[in-house]
Order: C-alpha cells, then structure tokens, then sequence
C-alpha cells in the first residue's frame, strides 16, 4: 500500500485537491474538523459514522461491553502515545522486559504484541517492493541469456511467467516515476528561498500572488507554486517566514518519501531482510523470528491507524477512537517502509488470533503476492477461531475486478463469491456529500463491502503528536472500530453478522462516484453496500436480527419498590 500521502496543502498548488476557502479554520484548530467522522449523516447531512448515538442504543438496551482485543498489522504502533497508551493491549501472561518467554508461546517479553520485521541486529525500516523482488528473483530465469531455456521455463512456469510480466511492467513504470518524482519535489525544495523573497515581506494571500511579475523561469515557477498554497488554510495568511517553515517541512516529507522509493523500494540490489531479522524468507513454516520492538523506525503509520480505533481525549486533544470505549490494541509490527512480505503476513495472523485477538486491521496491500496460498491459511484459520479481518480496498482509483490488491478474499476476480466469510474490504469516502468517493480509492461493486470516511483523518503520530492523513488506510480502521463496538457489547456475534450488520444499514448515495470511467459511475455502484457504514443503524440491526433474536439479549434493571405513603 502507499503508506505516505504528501500533505495536501502542498497539493493544492498542483490541482490534485480541490481549493478551500481562504477563510477556513486552521485545520490544526478545527475542532469539527478534527472529528467529524463521527458525525451522525441525518442531523448534519455529512457521512460519519454516527458514533456517539450507536453507545446510546446499546447502553439503552441494558447491553455492558466486554473489552474486545483489536489487532492493528502495520507498521509499528507508538505504544506510550498519551493518546493510546491507556488502551494497549497487555498480555496478561508475560513478565515484562525479564528476557523470558514466560508464556509459552515463542515470543520473548511479548508485552503490547510482536515485531516480525525485526532481528536482534535493529529493525527494517525500509525495503523493496513486491514486484521487485519477483523481478529480482525470475529475471535471469525469464528473461535470460539463453532465449531457448526462457522459453521452456516460461511455458513450464505459466502463472509464474505472468507474475513476472506484470511485475515487471510496474517496476519499469513506477520505478521511473519515482525518481522523476524525486528530482521534481528536490528541485521545489530548492525554490523556497525564490518563493519568499517574491513575497517581498507580505503575508501570503491570492492577492499579493497576483501582484507578483517573474523576470525568470525559476520565478514563474515559484510563483505557481505559491498561487496554489495560497488559498490552503494551512498557508493563507502566514508571513514569508512561516510558508517557508511548513514549505520546508513538507518537501522533506516527500523528498524523503521519494528518495526512498528511488533507491531502495525499487532498487534490485537493495535487500536488508537476511542481515537484520535473520530468518530463511523461503521457509514459510517459519514463525519464531523478530523482537519485541513494537514501534520499530518509523510508527506514524500504525500509530495513526490505532489511534483511529481505540485513541483517547486528553488534555486539550478532542480526537477519540471509534472504539474508544471498548477496545485494547495489540500491536504487530507487519508492514516496512515498502511492501510487507507474505511470510510476516501470515504469521502475524496466526500471532493475533492465538493471542486473543477478536478483530485484525490489514492498512495494506500490493499488486502481487507470490505466497498467496500462506495467507489465505492464515485467513481460514483466523475463520475458523471466529476472529473478523478488515481490510483496506487500497488507494489506485482502480476498479479491484480489474486490478487484484493482495491479500485478497477472493482466490479469483471471476468467482462470485469470497472463500471465506471474515473479511470486510473498506473503501474511503469523504465529508463531501457530493464528491463521496475519496478520489484515490479503489472499489467495485463485488469485491469493496462497504465505505467509511478516510480522507482528512485527524489522529495520533508518533512523539505524542497529532496529524490528519488520508487513505483506505485510514477507512479500515474507524470499520474496525465500529466492528469492535458491536462486538464488546454482543460479544455472540459472529464475523458474517458484523458485516451484514454493516452492509445492510449502510447509508446509501447515488452521487457520481467520480471514476475514471462513466460506466457504473454511481456511489451506490462501487460497493456491496452502496454507502457509508452507519454504526447507530447497524447496532441496531444486529441487536434485532442476531442478538436479541437468539434470546441473548439483556433484560432491564427492575424498578425499585417505593413505599406508599397514606395521605393525611
């Protein structure tokens, strides 16, 4: 999955967002803004989740929650953010930071969870991706010197020679793609100092843009640049010295993003994995490797998706989880700076199953998966332990019958039908009634069950801090939260009666959908459920339809007895 979103402000300036008003609020200051996914669709016509009024349904039917384990599969979870560190999950049977296993389960002080892309030498932050590495390994076997020796290898290897064809055709593409990037956004960086001295003292607004005549290429350039920032509420307003601040912050951002991407996520020469964790990658029976490094290099990620399900309000910081109330997260460090490995995704699910794990948050994916078959064991076993997956649709605008995003719940784009009965795919909507669609996400109308607000998602980031990210990334989770709700409070729920609960009451919209073709191209069109999760409505249906209809359903308090007093 692409893990970064370069921030949107920056973006503006490029015609890939569209403009806000220049009177808006600061986002960092906006309080609605800041959760507004929670919203309730019926009283302010913007589709959140309809958090607070689902607590209400279910504690006015006498229901107590149970607390449910969430295990968040990432890139590395801060455990002590004062936003999360009240709801981490503990494993109640290990001592922490003795150096034993003292619960028997082959994980050494597994406190909050387990890292599987570390070692005793450090932790991966950086890898490559996917289709590198099918390049890297079927290149020479392919494509090699002897052109009678690729023939037979690649008609004795069929579905092999097809992942190697579409994995090198990425690679090419996006590899290039990367670096040009890269040279793009270093170029910007080095404009800064031109973008201030055209402001000549004066504060940032459309005005004194247009007041501005280059006398250079370097010039119009930046004053492009600074034309498209200048109605982001993040820059309007701000004085030459703070546009140069968040300017420099953010090219950093990409450049570091970018420079990655160039030089080691797309590089064949670039392999970190047999150093640091250490393991055979080719032994998929192999589970006992990594450490108990729960945050690892880089945690903004992970953070950000379990702050989304379980965060807490606190001092001045209004953002709360979905499942605020009722969740413990278990940190797996699953996902690098890169394409996460078959081998960690699995033993990742087998690791949070058999921990107690109710519910599992999978922010990620790739257009290619080489040990499929280990995943999809783990997804069978964590179906047959009644533990609910939720997974992320992906952020592409590809329609997902076209372009498969592993893993996957369906074995072929053809069947009519998942192979297993656990998984929900989420989709990323807006807070935009008319442009719904999040407009970098994936969808279709068998394989996406449902949408959930994922764009301008305010929560925590590492070093106790708060940011708004968007992405499938961000959809999963506040699903996986509202999972965890119905849960807690009728824990006999079973996987399928969650998604049914939340597909069926979804809140539906037949806006344009915005894909980049016209057929089909209605919201209601592109998922299962042909809307926004409504979670007041799917407490609702499944307190009705499952619980209270298999008799389990809580009775009220009896009333006390009041003594009758005679009148005089």
């Amino acid at each position: 999955m692409k893990r970064l979103f370069i921030a949107t402000s920056f973006l503006f300036g490029f015609g890939l967002v569209s403009a806000q008003s220049a009177a808006a609020l600061d986002p960092m200051k906006d309080k609605d803004l800041m959760t507004w996914y929670h919203k309730d669709f019926s009283a302010t016509n913007v589709y959140g989740i309809n958090t607070e009024n689902a607590y209400k349904y279910l504690e006015s039917k006498g229901l107590k929650p149970k607390t449910v384990v969430v295990g968040v599969l990432d890139s590395g979870v801060e455990v002590d953010h004062p936003g999360l560190v009240k709801n981490m999950w503990k494993n109640p049977n290990e001592v922490p930071n003795n150096g034993k296993d003292d619960d028997g389960n082959g994980y050494v002080d597994d406190v909050h969870g387990w890292n599987f892309i570390g070692g005793k030498s450090g932790d991966i932050d950086a890898d490559n991706l996917e289709v590198t590495r099918i390049v890297k390994k079927y290149q020479s076997v392919f494509e090699g010197a002897d052109s009678s020796q690729n023939k037979t290898n690649q008609a004795k290897m069929p579905a092999e020679f097809e992942m190697y064809m579409k994995s090198k055709e990425i690679y090419t593409k996006k590899g290039m793609e990367a670096k040009q990037a890269f040279q793009t956004y270093s170029m910007i960086n080095s404009m800064i100092p031109t973008m201030v001295s055209l402001l000549n003292g004066k504060v940032l607004t459309p005005e004194a843009v247009a007041a501005i005549k280059p006398t250079t290429q370097e010039q119009a350039m930046s004053a492009q640049v600074l034309s498209g920032i200048a109605t982001d509420p993040q820059f309007a307003g701000k004085t030459p010295a703070e546009v140069e601040t968040l300017l420099k912050a953010q090219m950093k951002e990409a450049i570091t993003h970018f420079e990655s991407q160039a030089t080691k996520h797309y590089n064949l020469d670039f392999d970190p994995r047999a150093e640091i964790v250490g393991d055979n990658y080719d032994d998929y029976k192999e589970k006992y490797y990594g450490n108990n490094n729960y945050e690892g290099p880089d945690a903004g990620h992970g953070t950000h998706v379990a702050g989304i399900i379980a965060g807490l309000a606190h001092g001045d910081e209004v953002q709360y989880g979905v499942a605020s109330k009722v969740a413990k997260i278990m940190a797996i460090r699953t996902v690098p700076n890169g394409d996460e490995r078959d081998k960690d995704v699995a033993n990742s699910i087998r690791y949070a199953v058999d921990n107690g794990a109710k519910i599992l948050n999978m922010s990620f994916g790739k257009p290619v998966s080489p040990g499929k078959e280990v995943v999809w064991d783990a997804f069978k076993y964590a179906q047959d332990k009644g533990v609910l997956l939720v997974k992320a649709a992906g952020n592409d605008n590809e329609d997902l019958a076209e372009n498969t995003y592993f893993p996957s719940n369906f074995k072929s784009t053809a069947d009519a039908q998942p192979f297993i009965s656990n998984m929900i795919v989420v989709g990323a909507s807006t807070k935009d009634a008319e442009f719904l669609r999040a407009s970098f996400s994936n969808y279709n109308q068998k394989m996406v069950d449902v949408f959930a607000p994922g764009q301008e998602i305010y929560a925590p980031v590492p070093d106790a801090k708060y940011r708004y990210e968007q992405g499938t990334s961000m959809a999963s989770p506040v699903v996986a939260g509202a999972a965890a709700v119905l849960l807690a409070y009728m824990p006999n729920l079973k996987p399928e009666q969650i998604i049914e609960s939340l597909v069926k009451t979804a809140n539906k919209s037949s806006v344009n959908a915005m894909l980049p073709t016209n057929t089909n191209n209605r919201f209601d069109l592109i998922s299962r459920s042909g809307g926004v999760i409504d979670l007041r409505k799917a407490a609702e249906y499944a307190y009705t339809n499952f619980y209270k209809a298999e008799g389990k359903a809580s009775k009220p308090a009896p009333k006390k007895a009041v003594a009758k007093i005679k009148a005089k």
